[in-house]
């Protein structure tokens, strides 16, 4: 696998003057595989191309870091990022993380008794028990920060802002920048779905709660529905 040299928390296709802002569980992984198929610095590994870990492994999701930017603030460089309704999101931990991939059951802070947490809980109980998952789980931790830990507080920095709806422009724009045909497959989607309605009330108003920051911090892109 080729490994990147990476010192912004950027992505930088540096040849296409292009910058993507990674977000966990907000369409990354197909994002990802879609700059790995641009990228002139990248060579694919052989084997299975549906494997998600070898598009993190190619493009590590860091945190943002203003003082990386400068090098890429210029007007020439196209800077994007993709954003996801908070709700969708988080509910999309729980079906991805804990139900399809059973992160859980290789925690080794619950395996060796530190947090005495099951590790294929109901919805309900996990979200009720987040803030304990979150201490226990680094995966837990990672697919349930705030957006903004990983785009910073300000959107003006970006050329554009990209929500789950409008990625199929994100083809065409990104295809118009390198003059190829730029393709993105759905990656690392869940098979099981949750709704908010499948949620007892208490465990709802804990989520209204908990992601009250994230709707203020994308109220251009997102109402909060609680």
């Amino acid at each position: 696998m080729t490994q990147i040299a990476e010192t912004r928390h950027a992505i930088a296709i540096e040849p296409f003057k292009i910058a993507y802002s990674a977000v966990p569980k907000a369409g990354s992984t197909s994002i990802k595989r879609a700059l790995a198929g641009i990228d002139p610095a990248v060579t694919v590994p052989a084997g299975d191309p549906t494997d998600e870990h070898t598009w993190h492994g190619l493009y590590p999701t860091k945190r943002f870091r203003p003082e990386d930017w400068p090098p890429l603030i210029a007007e020439d460089w196209f800077r994007f990022c993709a954003v996801r309704d908070p709700v969708k999101r988080i509910l999309s931990c729980y079906s991805n993380r804990i139900l399809q991939f059973r992160d859980l059951e290789n925690c080794r802070r619950i395996k060796n008794g530190e947090f005495d947490l099951p590790t294929l809980p109901d919805p309900d109980f996990f979200f009720q028990n987040l803030r304990q998952y979150r201490k226990a789980s680094a995966s837990v931790r990672l697919h349930t920060q705030p957006s903004s830990l990983f785009l910073g507080p300000d959107f003006a920095v970006y050329s554009t802002v990209y929500t789950m709806s409008d990625l199929g422009r994100l083809e065409t724009d990104i295809g118009a920048i390198t003059g190829q045909t730029v393709i993105l497959p759905r990656e690392n989607s869940s098979v099981h779905k949750l709704d908010l309605a499948d949620l007892q009330p208490k465990t709802v108003a804990g989520l209204d709660k908990f992601l009250e920051g994230e709707y203020t911090h994308l109220a251009r892109y997102y109402a909060s529905p609680f």
